[in-house]
């Protein structure tokens, strides 16, 4: 097992391209299994949960290799299972995705439950009413067995704007005879990712960025390419990284088109930003100070289905406001245990009172200390005690930091060469 330790408190200056899109590069590689025809796909970030995703499609029997510039070529023109691996399946949620492809194409998937990160409970029936419309037939025993002779094309209406849900019944959809209709489909960035990569392979996607999507099914789809765009998640910490060290980091072909509302919600803790082509330049010195509501009222920050705040970004937003003067309010009102890593800023000296699982108050500015080995539980927390340790006074220690390489590609090399004091090291034996 390896460890971070920081020393804190340097400024953070310079350049760093952004990485490829963690959520739609799981996605589309899960896609590619909706062909037998290679599919070769860029800027597909090298991080422990592709990785995983990437074992997972050769176990189904398709071939999966890293190219000399660093693409990913997919090939599955034999699957010689349905079974996907359990102990695989349940490092990564997104092994669920495995369910739209492998039924259009192949009528079968047995899978164990998904794992990945615990934030509170992530309900999976969306996924299966929806498949369940287009002809499939779903049994649970100690796992999921989901079996379908032909899928047909539906009208669904999902009970939630999930996204993983969402991408299933694409997936499923583009290969079902007839036409479907996804109505209260999600819209992230990386659905829409998805959508143009099935349509560059052949599918017949309509309605790509909105909450209705139109699909006609085709007979097969064909090989191709594709890019993944950036990923916002990183964007927004590096965002954050700028602005709790005081430092002006430019962060190049960002894909700033997807950053408005991320930009509105930090506007109201006083960060702003440059769009300057495809890049994003995040001066220093930033205002760092809450903007109340009307009436000098304390203003309440909460996600919402895109194109409203992303819920993975409540972490990072929440770090950058103990830096700020005033009080916010942080309603996480999707996941309920999304908060319970702000004790571990609390020992750091934040000034964060936890009202209950889905609310936090949040007064700054206040410096933080390091001279603490806290322990990363999830992806996005992790970053963000990543971003609380370079911000701090003295050295911290972050342990578990797998977490944070299932997110975040390369990302103390990248810190490096903006200047900060990081390194990777085992955990000392009995620690």
């Amino acid at each position: 097992m390896e460890q971070f330790v920081i020393e804190g408190g340097h400024k953070l200056n310079g350049e760093i391209e952004a990485s490829g899109n963690k959520n739609a590069a799981l996605k589309v590689i899960a896609a590619c299994l909706l062909t037998d025809e290679p599919v070769t796909l860029h800027n597909v970030p090298d991080i422990a949960d592709v990785r995983i995703m990437c074992d997972i499609v050769r176990g189904l029997g398709a071939s999966v290799e890293r190219e000399p510039d660093g693409a990913l070529r997919v090939h599955a023109g034999q699957v010689t299972t349905h079974r996907v691996d359990p102990k695989l399946a349940q490092q990564v949620r997104a092994s669920i995705v495995l369910a739209g492809p492998m039924l259009a194409r192949h009528g079968r998937l047995e899978l164990a439950a998904p794992g990945g990160d615990v934030i509170g409970h992530r309900r999976l029936d969306t996924h299966f009413l929806a498949l369940q419309r287009l002809g499939a037939s779903v049994e649970l025993t100690d796992r999921f067995d989901l079996r379908a002779d032909r899928l047909t094309g539906a009208d669904i209406l999902l009970d939630e704007a999930s996204v993983t849900a969402t991408e299933n019944a694409i997936m499923a959809a583009v290969l079902a005879k007839g036409t479907t209709t996804i109505r209260n489909a999600a819209s992230e960035p990386h659905v829409q990712d998805l959508c143009q990569m099935l349509n560059s392979l052949g599918a017949q996607i309509d309605g790509i960025g909105s909450n209705r999507l139109i699909i006609q099914g085709v007979e097969r789809l064909h090989g191709g390419e594709f890019r993944i765009g950036a990923d916002y998640m990183e964007v927004g910490s590096f965002i954050g990284a700028a602005a709790v060290t005081g430092g002006e980091i430019r962060i190049r072909n960002a894909d700033p088109q997807h950053m408005d509302m991320i930009a509105l919600i930090f506007r109201r803790i006083g960060v702003t930003w440059q769009t300057e082509g495809a890049d994003i330049l995040v001066p220093r010195s930033q205002a760092l100070a809450i903007v109340p509501d009307l009436g000098k009222r304390i203003p309440v920050i909460r996600p919402q289905p895109w194109p409203g705040f992303p819920t993975d970004l409540m972490s990072t937003t929440l770090l950058v406001a103990t830096q700020a003067a005033g009080a916010v309010m942080f309603h996480e009102w999707m996941y309920d245990g999304r908060l319970f890593f702000t004790d571990k800023l609390v020992s750091m000296g934040a000034r964060i009172v936890l009202c209950d699982p889905h609310r936090a108050l949040v007064q700054g500015p206040t410096a933080l200390h390091g001279n603490v080995t806290i322990t990363s539980p999830d992806i996005r927390a992790g970053m963000t005690l990543l971003l609380a340790a370079l911000c701090a006074h003295g050295e911290t220690v972050i342990r578990n930091i797998r977490q944070i390489d299932r997110g975040y590609e390369k990302v103390e090399d990248k810190l490096r060469a903006l200047g900060a004091k990081i390194e990777r090291v085992p955990v000392p034996e009995g620690a």
